[in-house]
């Protein structure tokens, strides 16, 4: 049995570590961790927590996650791809059921990397991670649209159809200093980087902004514009960590959305980690990088937090700000420790419209729209999952988009390896430029003899492929005295292909016909031999090469 793989880069990292690396991670780290306040107070409240928990989740998970991770340069933290389910979570089952769910998906993702799944969980179809992804960007934007614009309303559904509804009925509630202070907001951030690269045009807006509104409170009398103060009460204290009342019915119905976190985090997680691969020409180690983060997502939940992953776009400003080991994530949660114990009273001027500004800036990100128009001209398969996954998302969320999405790239994979199964009649001759394994011998050997059928398959021989096959061949020709079946290009072969060969021979010996397999590769013959096919064949029906195969025919027609 091989051992756990959990090997942090952290260890790695500090073998060879000098204060000229310390230096560059340390100006990274503080960068990152400017760039992740707005994020973090903006994720923290789109999720239907208080700012200061986005905040607590980017220290506690950030920390961790860079202490214990595969990845040199990963930095964690609250993403928009949780905004969503973990709105869903608090609206269904509470602050509770949050807890306890973020809990379970921390135990799922160390179960992950325990079993060394990471490297699977690459392979979830692209169509589903563009799909969910492009949702989540569309329901995000669609939460936002009511602080952006400052609209009044008495009721705001949760549900994305009635939510639209409901936007157009309240269409005239729009405060416009609130919808000049979100849309300015979106300007300042689409701006900045054409100004400078390395300030975060999110924090620039935000200063800007919450500068803006005081001066307009203050000398111009205007007070409809909401601020974080007057939605929420600021915390600054670091909470103490409480271990929730878990129980078993909580955590039969939470497995769903726990398992969505998880996934979710993992997909996130490692995308992220790979591309920082392709950039700082490192590896990361998959099933290290999943125990890290269920290491931190079952820490951050104890502390007040939420569900936390790997951000992509953290983890580029880090690389191209100089971090190149996880001391420069660790010092980025140590900056936001020491903003959430001094600075965070600040944080009630900031405009609630300047924070949508933000999400909505991140979501146009995260929405893909160049990959989804791409994907558009895939094949239809492809597509389907694609929209099926995107309809799913923005209508239902992410719980069943995610269920169905995988259920129905399932189903097309299966789809898709039966028809890479090809079966061939060979009616007369056997032509000699197409065949490696026969061997050298009189021309006539080649000639299929009456009363003998040949069939060739080409691909796995397994559910599906294992039935066309066996249709086929009951159905072609007068009922011949001999069937032979070439099996040199089956790679493997598994159960239901094994009963689909069973049935064939029995149906066969029923009606006077001899089946005999040609070319049989070991690894197949084995499973044969083992599953009893030379008591029901006999061994001499078991031929190496196609032309002891037409010798054995001619053998049993002449008998």
């Amino acid at each position: 049995m091989k051992s756990i793989e959990f090997k942090p880069k952290m260890i790695t990292a500090l073998k060879s570590y000098d204060k000229k690396t310390f230096m560059a991670d340390l100006m990274a780290g503080i960068i990152v961790g400017i760039v992740a306040l707005p994020l973090a107070i903006a994720f923290g409240i789109a999720s239907g927590v208080s700012p200061e928990k986005g905040i607590i989740t980017a220290i506690v998970a950030g920390f961790l996650i860079s202490a214990f991770g595969g990845s040199k340069v990963q930095i964690g933290g609250p993403t928009g791809a949780f905004i969503i389910i973990v709105y869903d979570i608090i609206q269904n089952y509470g602050m509770q059921g949050l807890t306890i769910a973020t809990i379970m998906a921390g135990v799922f993702l160390i179960l992950l990397g325990v079993l060394r799944l990471g490297t699977i969980i690459k392979y979830i179809p692209y169509p589903i991670v563009v799909g969910f992804t492009s949702g989540i960007a569309v329901t995000i934007f669609t939460t936002q649209v009511k602080d952006l614009l400052g609209m009044t309303m008495d009721v705001n559904p949760s549900d994305f159809i009635e939510k639209w509804i409901a936007y157009g009925r309240n269409i005239t509630n729009i405060d416009l200093w609130s919808a000049l202070t979100g849309i300015v907001s979106i300007i300042i951030i689409a701006l900045t980087p054409k100004v400078s690269k390395k300030i975060p045009g999110s924090l620039v807006a935000i200063i800007i902004m919450t500068i803006a509104t005081l001066l307009l409170r203050q000398y111009a009398g205007i007070t409809t514009i909401e601020t974080i103060g007057d939605r929420f009460s600021i915390d600054s204290h670091l909470p103490d960590a409480v271990m929730p009342a878990i129980s078993w019915e909580a955590v039969k119905g939470l497995v769903g959305p726990a398992v969505t976190i998880a996934i979710l985090c993992a997909i996130e997680s490692l995308l992220s980690a790979t591309v920082a691969d392709g950039v700082i020409g490192d590896t990361h180690n998959s099933n290290t990088e999943l125990i890290g983060q269920g290491i931190a997502n079952l820490a951050s939940p104890l502390f007040g937090g939420i569900p936390a992953t790997g951000a992509i776009a953290r983890t580029m400003t880090n690389i191209n700000n100089g971090g190149r080991t996880p001391v420069a994530g660790i010092v980025h949660a140590v900056v936001l420790l020491l903003i959430f114990l001094f600075l965070m009273p600040l944080a009630k001027y900031i405009p609630m419209a300047c924070l949508a500004g933000v999400l909505v800036v991140v979501s146009y990100g995260m929405s893909g729209w160049r990959s989804f128009l791409a994907m558009m001209k895939n094949p239809k398969s492809d597509v389907t999952v694609l929209l099926l996954t995107f309809f799913l998302t923005i209508i239902f969320g992410l719980v069943p988009a995610i269920e169905y999405g995988i259920l129905c790239a399932c189903l097309l994979f299966m789809k898709r390896m039966m028809e890479t199964t090809d079966i061939k009649v060979i009616s007369d001759e056997i032509d000699m430029s197409e065949d490696v394994d026969m061997q050298k011998g009189n021309l006539e050997n080649l000639t299929i003899p009456e009363g003998v059928e040949v069939y060739e398959i080409n691909g796995p021989y397994f559910f599906g492929a294992g039935n066309r096959a066996e249709e086929m061949m009951m159905r072609f020709g007068k009922d011949p005295k001999v069937r032979i079946i070439r099996m040199r290009k089956v790679p493997f072969i598994d159960s239901t292909g094994l009963n689909n060969l069973r049935n064939l021979c029995n149906m066969s010996s029923r009606k006077g016909a001899q089946i005999v397999l040609s070319g049989v590769v070991p690894k197949v013959e084995a499973v044969l031999r083992k599953n009893g096919f030379v008591e029901l064949l006999g061994s001499e029906n078991i031929c190496s090469h196609i032309d002891e195969a037409l010798a054995r025919a001619r053998t049993i027609i002449g008998a």
